[in-house]
């Protein structure tokens, strides 16, 4: 006789908008119940009857994110790609886990597991497997169970449980885990499943929407400008004045989208050099890059400067050797590096800090419009994994039953036999 219940677990704080308060197991084809038990919520928020599957079947996920921890604390449970052999080995050996999976990012750490897991205490898992457990931090944990967890770790692929919804990283952060899971042996039939679908979904959600178009980050912004004013980058000059960090996102994006000429200046001609050699550039002394200024295609300024180090009285006699070329010059620093008055200049194209930023935030408004769109593609794959759950569950259940009315045919044939022998005796 199969165990019926009906596990009931609770989303931090609502966390995630479209989980309801309870969450369930997967549910079962009616047909296969021998004991019914109505559960409050249900599973799509109205009354819906479920019966536990095999504990092999029962999928869970816990921890925490941006949603719910800030970053001095998911940095400390962050486990970097090198230890990530270890922890899942010492996951595997956790009583009742079948299989198990862990996603760890800057902005996540998940595990993912089957098994005999329907009554865990996530806080006394993590305070057993960390060392550096505090008081407090179960506040930040959270626990998701069967068909909230699938369609968690969907909506995660598709970028939609991101900082930056839409952003692109994390399916490749995803596929990396799973990679590291199957080499250390610790998914089967049930996670295998699960996160090969979890790609496919994410791959969908991108096609199909406008979900990762356009840019969100300044730096990013930026360059889609700069391709807008030259077209192709690869020809154009660039002067990066700053190595901090916006100036060596920026110069990534410069880079990625194909710019072969990158110039770093800093007053630390050190970390000039550092920055020049992360994009194939060169370094270029702080009291020398007005030198470069004359065949200059783009400026990007993110130095620390206290006041503007580039002015109008400065630029203007630069321009008149120029020849009308268009110089396109990014002020990514705070206070800004460029006075405003040289937007003034013919040829001279200037976007400062607000500016991109605003450019960003519509873009990024757009992708949460679009986020909508990609609810229904999900709820279809859940659902779709849901219906392979209970596939499996209905061969499993028959197969059992098959054995049960065996081992009772074996058990009254038996006792016949035994009667006919006693019988004979007398």
């Amino acid at each position: 006789m199969l165990r019926l219940v009906a596990k009931a677990t609770t989303a931090i704080n609502g966390m995630y908008g479209d989980v309801p308060d309870g969450s369930v197991v997967l549910p079962l084809p009616q047909k296969s119940m021998s004991k019914l038990i109505r559960t409050p919520g249900g599973l799509w928020g109205s009354d819906f009857i479920s019966e536990q599957p095999d504990d092999d079947l029962c999928i869970f996920c816990f921890g925490l994110s941006h949603r719910t921890a800030a970053a001095d604390v998911r940095e400390r449970f962050a486990i970097p790609n090198s230890a990530l052999p270890e922890a899942l080995a010492r996951l595997k050996a956790m009583p009742g886990l079948t299989e198990g999976l862990i996603v760890s990012t800057c902005n996540r750490t998940e595990f993912y597991v089957s098994g005999k897991f329907a009554d865990i205490l996530v806080p006394a898992f993590f305070e057993r497997f960390y060392r550096d457990f505090r008081e407090g931090d179960e506040t930040h944990l959270f626990q998701l169970s069967a068909t909230h967890c699938v369609r968690h770790l969907f909506r995660v692929a598709s970028g939609l449980e991101s900082m930056v919804v839409g952003e692109t990283e994390i399916l490749g952060q995803i596929k990396r885990a799973y990679e590291f899971a199957i080499e250390a042996k610790t998914t089967g039939k049930l996670l295998n499943r699960l996160f090969q679908k979890s790609f496919r979904v994410g791959k969908e959600v991108r096609s199909s929407t406008a979900i990762t178009r356009g840019s969100v980050s300044v730096g990013s912004v930026a360059v889609d400008l700069a391709e807008q004013i030259f077209g192709d980058l690869d020809k154009c000059k660039i002067m990066i004045l700053g190595a901090g960090e916006t100036s060596e996102k920026t110069a990534k994006a410069f880079q990625y989208r194909g710019a072969e000429q990158i110039f770093v200046s800093n007053r630390s001609f050190e970390r000039a050099q550092a920055l020049a050699t992360i994009t194939g550039g060169r370094a270029i002394h702080f009291e020398d890059w007005e030198r470069e200024f004359r065949d200059l295609d783009i400026l990007v300024s993110s130095t620390a400067a206290p006041h503007a180090i580039i002015t109008l009285d400065r630029l203007a006699p630069f321009l008149r050797v120029r020849r009308h070329r268009p110089l396109f010059m990014i002020d990514l620093a705070m206070p800004r590096d460029i006075d405003p008055a040289v937007q003034n200049l013919d040829g001279v194209y200037l976007y400062d800090l607000d500016s991109l930023q605003a450019m960003a935030e519509r873009t990024l408004a757009v992708r949460k419009h679009e986020s909508e769109k990609c609810r229904p593609i999900i709820e279809q794959h859940v659902q779709d994994f849901q219906q392979w759950i209970e596939r499996i569950h209905s061969m499993n259940f028959s197969c059992r039953s098959g054995k049960v009315k065996r081992s009772l045919a074996d058990a009254q044939a038996n006792r016949t036999a035994l009667f006919k022998k006693r019988c004979s005796a007398i």
